[in-house]
């Protein structure tokens, strides 16, 4: 990120566009740096075409390590491959068919090569157009189709990214202090259950993966945690992986995405956009709270989890056993 030796001197506009581009550390929907994610994930293994077939490795408290299946990329961290998991009744997904990840609009070179590897036919994008257009779009390898399926966020994206952008304390305290940046992740949580588009969008991956003409697929949206997040756990848990492994996958992007969050708020307080750069945490992180206020949602309008995939999502039972044909051995 530049850097301003006066602070006080006039606006320039290639710089202001530079920083509004910055600032768009903002909700579930795109809370990524330029830059910041390069080179942030060396710390992870390299990806394998060829894993084992044990389930991922899990720490002493439950969650899945951040090794498990993660693909190591300088221009995205939380790129993973979701085979691996163990259903309930013993099975276990495949790898190499389902990815999910963060923006691929800043891969290197080298970073193609390895995602070249994963043979992908089907590249699922969440993100709104004013993301695509802030953040860039895909840089994807040959034989990868571009599959754009946005989600809408209501405004609140617009709404926080200009109070990040507006450089003034007092609009961002009130834009997120107080709890409100928390209760903002929660409400999005919400529209992904309560707005028929965004059903009507996780419903059409499902309905891809289950007719197997668009496999490897990779879904993500910007830092592939929260749009991709829910996707990712109502895929686990549709195909029967329970409901603990589903919610340690989820909550893994904390892990995977530590590093390169630190540095979007060192960046922030550095460029002086952000006296408070911490007033942004609850929209970077993931939390068994958001996750929670989905699942409430879900299970208040459509009786339970199964009634969402059924009643919300529209999800026969020839669909569901042609997802768990495709993904599980």
């Amino acid at each position: 990120m530049r850097r301003t030796r006066n602070p006080n001197r006039s606006p320039n506009p290639h710089r202001n566009r530079a920083l509004t581009r910055a600032a768009t550390a903002v909700l579930s929907t795109a809370l990524v740096l330029t830059g910041c994610s390069r080179g942030s994930s060396t710390s992870h293994p390299p990806h394998s075409s060829h894993q084992d077939t044990t389930a991922p490795a899990t720490t002493g408290s439950g969650a899945a390590s951040p090794a498990a299946g993660h693909i190591a990329l300088k221009g995205a961290v939380n790129v993973r491959d979701l085979g691996g998991y163990r259903t309930a009744d013993g099975k276990q997904l495949r790898y190499g068919v389902v990815f999910r990840g963060d923006a691929l609009g800043k891969l290197t070179p080298a970073d193609l090569t390895t995602v070249s590897k994963l043979g992908l036919k089907s590249v699922v994008d969440f993100r709104l157009p004013l993301e695509v257009r802030t953040d860039g779009a895909d840089r994807l390898p040959k034989g990868a189709s571009p599959v754009p399926l946005p989600i809408d966020d209501t405004g609140l994206y617009e709404r926080t990214t200009a109070a990040i952008g507006s450089r003034d304390p007092a609009k961002q305290q009130k834009a997120l202090g107080d709890g409100k940046g928390a209760e903002t992740m929660r409400r999005i949580y919400r529209t992904f259950v309560t707005e028929a588009g965004a059903r009507h969008q996780f419903a059409r991956v499902l309905d891809t993966i289950a007719d197997g003409k668009g496999l490897p697929l990779l879904f993500h949206c910007t830092s592939g945690k929260d749009r991709t997040g829910w996707m990712s756990y109502v895929l686990l848990r549709a195909v029967g992986v329970p409901a603990g492994t589903a919610e340690a996958d989820y909550l893994l992007s904390n892990d995977v995405r530590r590093t390169a969050d630190l540095r979007t708020r060192e960046g922030l307080k550095k460029s002086g956009v952000m006296r408070a750069p911490q007033l942004i945490v609850p929209l970077q992180e993931v939390s068994k709270d958001y996750l929670g206020a989905a699942l409430t949602e879900a299970t208040q309008r459509y009786g339970s989890f199964d009634g969402y995939l059924s009643k919300g999502l529209g999800l026969d039972a020839g669909t569901l056993h042609k997802l768990r044909a495709r993904l599980l051995k």
